[in-house]
């Protein structure tokens, strides 16, 4: 009967120490499942963060917002009223006109659109208004009438670019729009140059 006693306290003291052993054990999975949970939700908030702001954008001054809107649809234009040009001129001159300004302002839509996704803004996708009804009515001539009025657009909106440009140029207040308007500056200034001079001609 001795013998069973013993037995007996052994057992229970055994069972209360593997009770236990589970209690602590337990603990420790769990705050560890915890704080992999917490871990994994940061680094997702993190990432969603990120995401959202563009990593290395910055917010734009609603000027610098304009100027990029207003490049972007000159863009839009000069590229399509070259392609018409292409199509439609008659005049050598004026043709070789209208594919500098479809290479270069290729070019430079490329660099806007690049530019514009870095700083988080949207451009233009089509036109409206003034330089849609332009492209109307250049797609509505033909021959020496459709080169005398192509040439004629082509002056007055270089010029109301290169103002645009200068301004840019000189007081954007992101640094990067700020070099990129001064960098594209002396194109839309030959540009001007060349309009002035084919449209003389035609």
């Amino acid at each position: 009967m001795k013998t069973l006693k013993w037995s007996s306290a052994a057992l229970a003291i055994l069972l209360l120490a593997a009770c236990s052993q589970e209690n602590r054990s337990g603990l420790p999975e769990t705050e560890t499942t915890g704080t992999v949970q917490s871990a994994g939700e940061t680094s997702s908030a993190t990432a969603t963060t990120t995401g959202q702001t563009g990593g290395t954008s910055s917010a734009l001054s609603p000027d610098d917002k304009q100027f990029l809107s207003e490049a972007g649809t000159a863009n839009l234009y000069e590229i399509g009223a070259a392609r018409i040009a292409l199509q439609k001129a008659s005049n050598a001159e004026v043709k070789a006109f209208a594919q500098r300004i479809l290479s270069d302002h290729t070019q430079s839509g490329e660099e806007l659109s690049q530019l514009a996704t870095v700083k988080g803004t949207a451009l233009p996708t089509e036109l409206d208004g003034e330089p849609e009804e332009a492209i109307q009515h250049l797609t509505s001539l033909t021959g020496a009438e459709f080169d005398k009025a192509y040439m004629q657009h082509m002056t007055p909106g270089h010029q109301k670019s290169i103002a645009a440009f200068e301004r840019a140029a000189s007081g954007a207040a992101d640094a990067d729009v700020k070099a990129w308007a001064g960098k594209v500056l002396p194109t839309l200034r030959e540009h001007l140059r060349l309009a002035v001079e084919v449209g003389g001609k035609v």
